[in-house]
């Protein structure tokens, strides 16, 4: 199989992802619907947090295990527990300052009715979001920085000459990447505002686009280090939208739906995992 051809097939694993963006349309006076799409979305991000972490912290064990057993280098084990480290406070912490930062913008472009600020004025388009269209493109980039994990995973595949091993992940993220377009419009179902279909792209975009890119990197350039760094990046990430969305799960109410809804999504998430691991043999 040709670079090119592997290439194709990475995008059309990143492009699954917009399966499941049109139920951010879905409109809904009650409370219920949102809080079964709320509470799966955070069950499938919780099976990622899980995911991301174990993929990431692997390279970090094997190289501490190479060093104390086998003579290996100290240096890598320290190098790669620092990427590891740093990422997942990067990931986590950066959008922590960056959301408060955000909230203050909004809050300038909001001040009241009839009031005009200065801000209202400035090409800022992020600032005049609803607070359900920001987490849902927080919820869309730290999937997207997972998934550009993923696309080097394919990549690096491809490039050892394992084109097997590469399809099989082509196949396996495809159908994982389906559910989480879901979990990127749970915020959006029953939202006052209607998302415009411009919009949701853009969220596909930002979460499968990365697939693509991640496999365009990993097929020219190999490297256990970036691996790392871009899995603890959105460990760090999704790790905060699931407290956000752990936050509007409790506002909703309905806690007997919501256990239920975060079961199925770790239930999905599992499974398209076992399909993967299967199909790898």
């Amino acid at each position: 199989m040709t670079s090119s051809q592997i290439l194709v097939l990475g995008a059309v694993a990143g492009s699954t992802i917009f399966v499941g963006l049109p139920l951010g349309r879905l409109q809904s006076s009650g409370t219920a619907l949102k809080a079964t799409l709320s509470s799966v979305a955070t069950g499938i991000l919780l099976f990622l947090l899980y995911d991301v972490l174990s993929h990431g912290v692997t390279p970090v064990q094997t190289s501490l295990t190479a060093a104390v057993k086998h003579g290996g280098s100290w240096g890598d084990f320290v190098g790669l527990a620092a990427l590891l480290a740093g990422g997942f406070g990067i990931g986590l912490l950066g959008l922590v300052h960056y959301d408060r930062w955000m909230s203050r913008q909004r809050s300038r472009s909001l001040l009241g009715p009839g009031a005009a600020s200065a801000a209202e004025f400035e090409p800022s388009w992020a600032a005049g979001m609803s607070s359900a269209r920001w987490l849902s493109l927080l919820i869309a980039t730290g999937i997207g920085l997972h998934n550009f994990s993923e696309g080097l995973a394919i990549g690096q595949s491809a490039a050892l000459g394992e084109t097997s091993l590469a399809l099989v992940l082509i196949i396996g993220f495809a159908l994982h990447n389906g559910t989480e377009g879901f979990g990127i419009v749970a915020p959006l179902a029953g939202d006052a505002q209607r998302p415009s279909w411009r919009f949701l792209g853009a969220l596909g975009l930002i979460g499968g686009g990365p697939t693509f890119l991640g496999t365009l990197v990993g097929q020219a350039w190999t490297s256990t280090g970036l691996s790392v760094a871009f899995l603890a990046l959105a460990a760090g990430s999704i790790l905060y939208v699931v407290v956000q969305l752990v936050n509007v799960n409790v506002r909703l109410g309905h806690k007997t739906l919501i256990a239920w809804g975060m079961f199925g999504g770790l239930v999905v998430g599992f499974a398209t995992d076992f399909v993967l691991t299967a199909v790898g043999g």
